[in-house]
């Protein structure tokens, strides 16, 4: 073959091979595929559904999420909350109301479908349908250590230089990384219409009541027409949670409204010493068990690691050898630790204070104005939980105190 043959033959080799392949369209997914897009790298965002398709989510976005969408992003905003009414299962009452926006709501699909827009935008191509099996990064499908294999449900394989796994908790590519974890809720929610003077009761306020069982908790979101209402609590009762969302809708007098949509769905806590990685792949959001574990907020979660994962993924699939792709997965995972990671500490021992003490909590949300302030800054943006610890002694000494109790 001639030099000149042997470089077509090479070139065409190597336009078969993604520089980053994502699996998963939700909004880690989209990130990741709009971060390693717009760094300008061949992209394919493999999704097995077709878009848009519905999630269980309450659907709230807080300030930390608007900041980590693409520039320029338009929100399919369906209301923007205010106030918020805070009930101890069902009882003690009290409304907090904002000059202020403190967060907004937004329907999934909608939502996804935009996020997966912009990543078509900034040049990576969208691929629905398509259902992962497993992922190779050894044997005959792999032509080289510098490629991992994708192998899809029909028998296809799709071949990258780095791969992001953002298909969702009990996804395959958390179980080829290896993902570890330590805290699984189980979450129940009903989409329901409601007519029109019903709706405007709820405009720009949403409920969270602090639920009967320890960690468990439940929300009214608006949104227009439709009222998106849930709970959650530790997977192990399924049927007290079922109690618990079947007694809420009552209490709220929603009962006599049908349901358009009612689903379940497990939240994952990654335990500390989870891998975020294994060779040239990487896994974000939910397939890394990355959410708030006290609020179970995983949308900004999401964003951010997905963006990460992203911009980290392309050096990966810049590196040449194994030793630089590790290098450079080790980094992915410490910039993942240093932020969410502190993030997640702060919001485990959140959780068993509030397991353990829900009315004084409750108590100072609703009585404590620093308190609320602190509330309203998480929703908007302007700090988060970590930071309030660090800043605040009283709170450092508070948690201190829970951890030896």
């Amino acid at each position: 073959m001639s030099s000149e043959n042997a470089d077509a033959g090479h070139e065409h080799e190597e336009s078969s091979v993604w520089d980053v392949v994502v699996v998963g369209a939700g909004p880690a997914g989209a990130s990741a595929a709009y971060a390693a897009a717009v760094a300008g790298r061949r992209v394919l965002l493999l999704e097995k559904a077709e878009l848009p398709r519905y999630k269980t989510c309450g659907g709230g976005i807080i300030g930390y999420s608007r900041d980590s969408l693409p520039p320029g992003f338009e929100l399919p905003l369906r209301d923007r909350i205010h106030a918020v009414t805070f009930s101890l299962n069902g009882r003690l009452s009290r409304t907090r109301r904002s000059k202020r926006m403190l967060f907004g709501l937004i329907n999934r699909p909608e939502f996804d479908a935009g996020l997966v827009e912009e990543a078509q935008k900034a040049g990576a191509e969208l691929r629905t349908g398509a259902t992962v099996s497993r992922v190779e990064q050894h044997g005959a499908a792999v032509p080289d250590r510098r490629t991992v294999a994708v192998v899809l449900s029909g028998g296809e394989t799709v071949l990258a230089r780095a791969v992001v796994g953002a298909d969702g908790s009990a996804g395959r590519i958390g179980a080829h990384v290896g993902v570890k974890l330590d805290q699984v809720d189980l979450g129940l929610e009903a989409e329901i219409p409601v007519p029109q003077t019903v709706a405007e009761d709820w405009a720009g306020r949403v409920l969270i009541d602090w639920g009967p069982m320890p960690g468990s908790y439940g929300w009214v979101f608006p949104k227009g027409d439709t009222l998106t209402v849930g709970v959650i609590s530790a997977r192990g009762d399924g049927g007290g949670t079922k109690r618990y969302l079947e007694d809420f809708v009552a209490r709220i007098g929603l009962a006599g409204f049908e349901p358009k949509i009612s689903s379940g769905h497990l939240t994952r806590c990654r335990s500390d010493d989870s891998p975020l990685s294994r060779g040239r792949v990487l896994v974000c959001g939910d397939a890394a068990g990355l959410l708030e574990p006290w609020t179970r907020e995983g949308i900004s979660f999401a964003l951010r690691s997905g963006r990460l994962a992203g911009e980290w993924a392309v050096r990966v699939a810049e590196s040449h050898d194994a030793v630089d792709a590790r290098r450079q997965a080790l980094n992915y995972a410490f910039a993942i630790k240093a932020g969410l990671g502190v993030e997640m500490s702060v919001g485990r021992r959140m959780l068993k204070l509030f397991e353990r003490r829900p009315g004084l909590l409750h108590a100072v949300l609703t009585g404590f104005r620093p308190a609320w302030n602190a509330f309203a800054g998480i929703t908007r943006g302007t700090t988060s939980l970590a930071e309030l610890v660090r800043s605040h002694p009283l709170a450092q000494r508070a948690l201190s105190t829970m951890d030896r109790t």
